[in-house]
This record gives C-alpha cells, sequence and structure tokens, in this order.
C-alpha cells in the first residue's frame, strides 16, 4: 500500500477506497497536520507545550473551572495538572481565585495574556493551515470539507469500533 505523500502519489495497491486504505491516508494527512500545527504553536510570541496550549483551550472553553476537572478533561492526574497551572501562572496565562461559595475550592481562568496567546496561535495555525488549502484546487477543497462533515457527523453517532460491531 503507498502512503499519501509517498513516490506514486495517492495509488494504493488494493481498492482505493477500502476503509482500511483510507485511515493509512487519514493518518498521514493528521501527522502533517499535526506537524503544521506544532510549528505554528511553536511560532507564536511565547512557545507552549502542546500539554500547556491544550489546558489553556480546555479553560478557555470552561472558564473558572477547577483543578480536577482540569485534570480530567486533560486526561491526567491533579498532580499533574497542579504542576502544569504552576508553570502557566508563572507565565501569566492563568489565574487561580477561590471559589466564591466553596472555600476549599480553586477556580482557574485564563487572564488577558492567556486569551491573547490562545488568539495568537490560533491565526498562525488558520493562516498555516490556508497557505496549504489555498493550493489545493476549489472542487478539493470542497470535496475534503464534505468528507470531514461527513466524519465528524459518523463520530457523533457514537458507531462502535469494527472490532466491537
Amino acid at each position: 500500500m503507498t502512503r499519501l505523500g509517498s513516490p506514486g502519489g495517492d495509488e494504493t495497491r488494493g481498492s482505493r477506497d477500502g476503509v482500511e486504505a483510507v485511515a493509512v491516508e487519514i493518518a498521514d494527512a493528521v501527522d502533517s497536520l499535526t506537524s503544521l500545527w506544532s510549528v505554528a504553536a511553536q511560532e507564536a510570541a511565547l512557545r507552549l507545550s502542546l500539554h500547556q496550549l491544550r489546558a489553556l483551550r480546555a479553560l478557555e472553553a470552561a472558564p473558572d473551572v477547577n483543578l480536577t476537572a482540569l485534570a480530567e478533561q486533560l486526561g491526567i492526574g491533579p498532580p499533574t495538572a497542579s504542576r502544569l497551572c504552576d508553570r502557566l501562572e508563572a507565565a501569566g496565562l492563568l489565574q487561580r481565585s477561590p471559589h466564591p461559595h466553596k472555600r476549599r475550592e480553586v477556580q482557574l481562568r485564563l487572564t488577558g495574556h492567556g486569551n491573547r496567546v490562545l488568539k495568537d496561535v490560533a491565526a498562525r495555525r488558520a493562516q498555516a493551515l490556508g497557505a496549504a488549502l489555498a493550493s489545493m484546487a476549489p472542487e478539493e477543497r470542497s470535496a475534503l470539507s464534505r468528507g470531514l462533515r461527513a466524519y465528524l457527523a459518523a463520530r457523533e453517532t457514537g458507531a462502535p469500533p469494527p472490532a466491537q460491531r
């Protein structure tokens, strides 16, 4: 099977529309997109790790979350989340404040600087992705968009993986 970006283009031994062949092609594209995402984030004014960016995005989506909830969202333990928040707070990206009704709980919130950093990273990522999309033919962009919408719809239905069917 030939993979995307390798000699021979996107041809495969066997069916081009086979689920496994398409999965390999998508995996290659995701690797490329991940690289693009990482490079764009590293070009931002403030370099952050992917874990730090994930934490900032989680806080953007759910302001005033506590440490335990953030740890659960990120799939990490509370001590790891606490150290991550220490670094983000030291960088001026995160603010901790006492919960107004629960004395033992601390709320986490992005600072203005944290919001600006997220906007900067998002803009750089959109610019890098836009450059790649601009080099595609309009019908290719439309096909990609349709395919991504179909993928998201299929994921939303919660179809079990093939091994569980």
